[in-house]
């Protein structure tokens, strides 16, 4: 695949985390539409070699250092190679990789009405109401939280599944979050500098793989990450 739409390179980025047993699939849907980048976040298990033997091109971050960091070092990659965009997505198989289409088909119609609409970053928007009871709640009250920090509803903030655009990534690379919260934080970067965002539904998908995410710890981090985006976004307004 060359991953080119609407005259851009585009690149699959999946990074990941102990995921031998899933990485795989996820590489083999990718690349029926895009070249794809695996970063391995100091995994211990097979994850890396899984991802090879289906056909990504891997590098490897050690030790472990959080999804942030994770993306930042794929960015990197992306941005150094003359990428134009990204578009990123789990590894654990929660996000359907026969959907990258529509985050192509996003940016494809931005563009079509020149660089001002073409979007600097497109998410994938979930259905919570298939989430189970736990994540609905948290996700639904996320989405308010985090839409009165930045004064604009965000329907979903933590979904994975996204399109970045050159600008956005470049942006990104100073950042010193590590976990979840350096996907929070992008959308807050995008509103700031007035870049366009758009959303795609994508599929809901809870196939009963391990969470890496510890429940009082993410809600505590999403706090602090609420309250970043907000004072960000005041700056703006002073």
């Amino acid at each position: 695949m060359t991953g080119a739409v609407a005259g851009l390179r585009v690149l699959a980025l999946v990074p990941g985390y102990q995921e031998g047993p899933r990485i795989a699939a996820v590489v083999t849907g990718a690349l029926a539409n895009l070249p794809v980048l695996v970063v391995d976040d100091g995994s211990t298990d097979d994850t890396a070699a899984q991802a090879e033997a289906a056909g990504a091109r891997v590098i490897r971050q050690v030790p472990n250092a959080g999804k942030g960091a994770a993306l930042r070092a794929g960015f990197r990659v992306a941005l150094d190679e003359g990428w134009d965009a990204v578009v990123t997505l789990d590894a654990d198989g929660q996000h359907d990789p026969a959907e990258i289409p529509r985050f192509l088909e996003a940016l494809r119609a931005g563009a079509a009405q020149g660089d001002a609409a073409a979007p600097e970053l497109v998410i994938g928007r979930r259905d919570f109401g298939l989430m189970p009871p736990v994540r609905r709640l948290a996700n639904t009250i996320g989405t308010a939280a985090f839409s009165w920090a930045v004064g604009r509803h965000i329907p979903d903030n933590q979904s994975g599944y996204r399109l970045l655009g050159l600008r956005l990534m470049a942006a990104m690379l100073n950042s010193q979050e590590r976990g979840f919260e350096f996907e929070v934080e992008m959308i807050a970067v995008c509103l700031r500098r007035g870049w366009p965002l758009a959303w795609v539904p994508i599929s809901t998908i809870y196939a009963g793989a391990p969470s890496h995410v510890k429940p009082m710890t993410h809600v505590r981090h999403f706090v602090r990450a609420t309250r970043a985006a907000r004072h960000l976004m005041h700056e703006q307004d002073g």
